[in-house]
């Protein structure tokens, strides 16, 4: 391949792309570590007035709380059931196990069965900070929360398609409180349906304002990896977006919300309103670095509204995900959960179609068939080659072309000196009369990039990849180690990734021999431009899913292979040279932006004769 000016350019516009994407996807749409810090600091002045008031609160709430065991009234106990004792009631069916707790009648934890967490346990969603509560009126001039009240459990009724169990909670009064849950077979989803009789007195003006909070606790051994890939998903108005998780912050969502998703690396914990909430506020933080011995991803509170003014009896249908994020999985709910898994999005969301539609049902097809993933990438990086051949064929014909046409050029070069001017002009000359475009090594390359942010999207979100290991990696999830160094390398980590050397070494290897097949560049930095890219990657790639890298190393193998049956045994210069020879006789026709090219350029040609001669007059 030859590396003229037009290609260096096409290639540094391809770097600055790809560093381009790689920042934005690792930094969630472009959040600068420095812009982060500064947000942390004012979060934290904020934060520390909020604690504070929080505090004292909490004093008085306490003081309350000891006044009120004093005197022996427990909240609301003249008018609900209350009891000491918390009740778990367990639920499981092939893939989760769900366990309820009386005192709210909610799923307070859910375990995933075919899923282990970073050290080996099982993956659990949920946990102790988990909570779905809200207030009821009690009595006059009194409320509680249903977390509260002690629900009774009924009993576990079993159907053809799945379990069911209902808590429920009745006063005095008549009015009641009903929790009715539905857990179908094989499936992460729950449906719920809470049910007040009596819900103008129980609700005030109306309104239900459900609370959820939980914490996302982490589940991969690279928590600060995990941390970027996680956020706050929604479909608001028909469409999805998402919040990054970064530092914190906060989002309101009107009346046509339709669920909401703590989203991490591969899970997510997802609320649904059936009929849309009425509006919703979510807060969130991450925890700093220093916090990490928690194994915290973020805190996140929400509270969800519903509006059942007028109503005396309410029924409010919900659904709860607590699960892996698998494409085919929630893709089959019909209501864009899917979107959590992040296949491409942003300024770069056409590529999640190419994804969709070409990567992931080939990948799933090898997948099914072959027992080995490191084989299925193999076999699904051969298969991207194969399609994108052309291409590749067309780029490497372009450079022979251009390098046939070296003599040529070097002799414009000595014709016209240090005349640009000329040179460019007699140079758009030689090609067109050749039949050559200068562009042609480079276009090609350039129309390849969407794949690569394909391939990575892909490989940062298939759950597929998690826990499967490959020769010296353990995980293609995430990076695979060979080394663990004692201290922190800058922008490299902490860690030797073997996948990422040969991704690197492979790259290099290229680039030698693209030098070697091109004559000596006049510019010495473009000579060794080619070289900065490869030794980029060592620093891009070391914390990237060695599936991802593994992928690399492959492409490499294969572009070196093709590069050296192509130019050694398919393209044969003398041939080439004597068709292009036989090119430059044949009558050429100018396209109009030909002719506007070459009218600027003999009119720029024009200008500086002009002052050239203004000068020697003086």
């Amino acid at each position: 391949m030859n590396f003229d000016r037009n290609t260096i350019i096409g290639f540094v516009a391809m770097m600055v792309l790809l560093f381009g994407y790689i920042f934005f996807t690792q930094r969630q749409q472009g959040a600068l570590e420095a812009e982060k810090q500064h947000i942390a600091d004012s979060t934290a002045k904020v934060e520390a007035v909020k604690r504070k008031a929080a505090e004292e609160k909490q004093k008085a709430l306490a003081a309350q709380q000891q006044a009120d065991t004093s005197n022996k009234a427990p909240i609301a106990a003249d008018e609900f059931q209350t009891g000491a004792a918390e009740q778990i009631t367990v639920v499981e069916n092939e893939v989760m196990k769900v366990n309820f707790t009386s005192k709210g009648g909610y799923p307070k934890s859910i375990e995933l069965k075919k899923y282990k967490r970073f050290d080996g346990k099982q993956v659990v969603l949920g946990g102790d900070k988990h909570q779905l509560v809200y207030q009821v009126n009690a009595g006059a001039n009194k409320s509680a929360k249903t977390s509260d009240l002690q629900f009774a459990a009924g009993a576990v009724t079993t159907s053809a398609d799945g379990q069911a169990i209902t808590f429920s909670v009745v006063n005095a009064a008549g009015q009641s409180i009903e929790h009715a849950y539905k857990i179908k077979n094989n499936s992460y989803l729950i449906d719920w349906t809470v049910q007040l009789k009596g819900a103008d007195k129980l609700l005030t003006q109306g309104i239900l304002n459900l609370n959820w909070d939980i914490t996302a606790n982490q589940q991969e051994k690279d928590l600060k990896y995990e941390k970027g890939q996680s956020n706050i998903g929604f479909v608001e108005d028909g469409g999805y977006d998402f919040e990054a998780a970064g530092t914190g912050d906060s989002k309101k969502f009107g009346e046509k919300t339709k669920w909401i998703g703590v989203k991490q690396q591969f899970f997510n914990t997802s609320l649904i309103a059936v009929n849309n909430f009425a509006s919703a506020e979510t807060n969130w933080t991450v925890p700093e670095s220093k916090d990490d011995s928690l194994h915290k991803v973020m805190d996140v509170q929400s509270t969800l509204r519903f509006n059942l003014a007028g109503v005396s009896a309410a029924t409010i249908p919900m659904q709860l995900y607590y699960g892996p994020n698998d494409y085919h999985i929630l893709k089959a709910f019909d209501n864009k959960l899917e979107s959590h898994v992040q296949l491409g999005y942003g300024i770069f969301a056409f590529v999640k179609y190419i994804n969709r539609f070409v990567v992931m049902p080939v990948f799933d097809f090898f997948n099914k068939n072959i027992g080995s993933m490191g084989i299925v990438i193999l076999l699904l990086t051969f298969f991207i080659r194969l399609i994108i051949s052309p291409l590749t064929y067309t780029s490497y014909l372009s450079g022979a072309k251009m390098k046939v046409l070296r003599p040529e050029i070097d002799e414009l070069k000595k014709k016209y000196g240090s005349d640009q001017q000329a040179m460019s002009m007699e140079q758009m000359k030689l090609f067109r009369q050749a039949g050559v475009n200068p562009l042609g090594g480079c276009i090609p390359a350039v129309l390849q990039i969407p794949i690569f942010f394909a391939l990575y999207s892909f490989f940062n979100s298939n759950i597929a990849l998690r826990g499967e290991n490959f020769l010296w990696a353990k995980d293609l999830s995430a990076y695979d180690t060979i080394a663990n160094l004692p201290f922190n390398i800058p922008f490299y980590g902490d860690h030797v990734s073997l996948f990422t050397i040969t991704a690197t070494i492979t790259s290099l290897l290229i680039s030698v021999y693209n030098q070697s097949m091109t004559p000596t560049q006049d510019n010495p930095v473009m000579k060794y431009m080619i070289y900065f890219f490869p030794i980029m990657l060592l620093f891009i790639f070391n914390s990237l899913p060695s599936a991802l890298t593994w992928y690399y190393t492959v492409s490499n193998v294969v572009t070196l292979g093709l590069q050296l049956i192509i130019q050694k045994f398919i393209i044969n210069e003398d041939k080439l040279h004597a068709k292009l020879q036989e090119n430059k006789k044949k009558p050429v026709s100018k396209s109009k932006w030909q002719e506007r090219l070459e009218q600027m350029q003999a009119s720029n040609q024009k200008l500086q004769d002009m002052q050239k001669k203004g000068q020697n007059k003086k």
